[in-house]
């Protein structure tokens, strides 16, 4: 379809022929629950235009060009975030049932412009022009995001918010905060203010990447850190909330927790002073199963809720070494005095321990897939990441699960095979067409528990990614491969036309400075 390039892929399109034109007289009519996105839509287009397009309630005359924002409730069909968006010579008029389904048609529009609507400044010698179409828009999916570490490297302030306008004009609607880990502890508590002081802080950064059985390893001399006060990760949430993604906040647990043991060293099996990790891999020092260590924990978690609305926690679960536990004294009495077989059921009830409280707190805990070993917390939510078998399990238990495996959506794994030319990544090969292949609904679910899969979402971590030009290098535009995975019916779905409409997209990208991996 000529101009038309939008990712991901609507439900529904049709060209009616001709063109709606902007010009500055072109106006945004909008009222009541409209009126935020149509704010959102002039303050988008202004840098470009080199102006800011009024806002009105009504036209203020019968033949004025207009773009025409508003609620609809008898769209109930398309869900809160659906949308149809009209063009005619005269008018585009977008409707949705919710606010949301209207930020998703603003999204649409944006991508039928000149790919110059998303530089910063004016573009004096386009035509501002869209085609005449209609288009009948929804998601396959409601979780669609992107997963961000920001503890082995820390990113900066800006950075989160141009990675939330990305997922934004993806269409993306979770942004996962992974905010805690042994190599740093980046969100403030006010309560236990060592977590920063000390937590947020690392000597230096391991060189090279890690290989298996390695045992002689390189730093680079350079103390590295940072981390988020609860002012900015307040301003985070409401920006976020303004293009309608919600903020999954991540508190590792009871794995990936030395940097928060080195700030508070009771809180580990050994009592010895230890210091926040240097180094890439998965570490012995885990939290103690203590009353106190949990009763500190749920403090924490008491803070996160007060910053983020978000319905889901994520407590982590991952990769938790039994080591410590096996060897303590204390763990091996309190896993006799609870009755418990093992260490994974041990690490069953501490997790089951803060499924409690946070549904008490009328929140749902979410948690990688080793959360399943030893017996799954009941309100607990998995995120499958050691392929789709943890996701199949979980579901046909009847549990939600967001499907998130390595082979298909890590994006720390390399994008070509020849890897001498490319960054250094943690190993591994994921293509642009793997991820677009991938269908987050396995055939292992049983068709009546399909329900449970709330949808797929991209990890990026940052061992090997020091700054965000090479987060976006590793993330673009395989992101913008799984978006269209999270949002395209199965059957819209083509590569060859997707690729197509991407290589339009990648001048958006331009016009955005994103630092993506060139197409091969």
């Amino acid at each position: 379809m000529k101009n038309i390039s939008i990712i991901p892929q609507p439900v529904k399109i049709e060209l009616t022929g001709g063109e709606f034109l902007f010009t500055p007289e072109t106006s945004i009519v909008a009222a009541g629950d409209a009126a935020g996105v149509a704010a959102y839509l002039a303050e988008v287009l202004q840098p470009a235009l080199g102006h800011k397009s009024v806002i009105s309630p009504a036209a203020a005359k019968p033949d004025q060009p207009v773009i025409h924002l508003s609620i609809d409730s008898e769209l109930s069909r398309l869900g809160k975030e659906g949308y149809l968006l009209s063009i005619n010579p005269q008018q585009v008029d977008i409707k949705a049932p919710a606010p949301a389904g209207l930020f998703y048609g603003v999204q649409t529009l944006r991508q039928l412009l000149p790919p110059e609507i998303f530089a910063d400044k004016p573009a004096e010698t386009i035509t501002w022009s869209v085609p005449c179409l209609e288009i009948e828009d929804y998601p396959r999916f409601g979780w669609r995001g992107a997963m961000l570490d920001v503890c082995r490297h820390f990113m900066p302030l800006e950075f989160i918010y141009k990675f939330i306008d990305l997922l934004a004009l993806h269409k993306m609607n979770s942004f996962h905060w992974h905010l805690t880990e042994d190599q740093g502890w980046r969100i403030e508590i006010k309560k236990y203010p060592k977590l920063t002081e000390v937590g947020a802080w690392r000597r230096e950064t391991m060189v090279g990447r890690l290989e298996w059985g390695q045992t002689e390893f390189k730093f680079d001399g350079i103390p590295h850190g940072g981390f988020y006060s609860q002012d900015q990760i307040r301003q985070v949430v409401d920006y976020a909330k303004s293009r309608f993604i919600n903020v999954l906040p991540e508190i590792e647990m009871p794995g990936h927790s030395q940097a928060a043991i080195a700030s508070y060293p009771e809180l580990g099996n050994t009592g010895k002073q230890i210091e926040v990790s240097c180094g890439w891999g998965i570490h012995e020092d885990v939290f103690n199963v203590e009353e106190s260590t949990i009763l500190f924990l749920q403090d924490v978690l008491t803070e996160v809720m007060e910053l983020f609305p978000s319905t889901f926690i994520h407590v982590g679960g991952d990769e938790c070494p039994k080591t410590h536990w096996k060897n303590s004294p204390a763990a091996q009495k309190r896993m006799k005095d609870l009755g418990l077989k093992d260490e994974d059921e041990l690490q069953s009830y501490f997790i089951r321990r803060m499924d409690t409280f946070l549904t008490a707190h009328g929140r749902r805990l979410v948690g990688w897939d080793e959360i399943l070993e030893g017996g799954l917390a009941p309100g607990a939510t998995v995120m499958s990441w050691r392929g789709e078998e943890g996701g199949i399990t979980a579901a046909n238990a009847d549990h939600d699960v967001v499907m998130a495996p390595t082979q298909y959506t890590y994006l720390d794994y390399y994008q070509s095979q020849d890897t001498d030319k490319e960054p250094l990544a943690i190993g591994g090969f994921l293509p642009l067409e793997r991820v677009y292949q991938y269908d987050p609904v396995p055939q292992g679910i049983q068709p009546d528990k399909v329900k449970h899969v709330l949808g797929t979402q991209a990890q990026l971590w940052t061992e090997y990614m020091p700054n965000p030009a090479h987060v976006e290098y590793m993330a673009f535009p395989r992101l913008s491969a799984l978006s269209e995975v999270a949002w395209t019916p199965l059957d819209r779905k083509d590569y060859s036309q997707f690729i197509q409409r991407l290589r339009a997209h990648l001048s958006r990208l331009d016009a955005l400075k994103v630092n993506y991996r060139k197409l091969d």
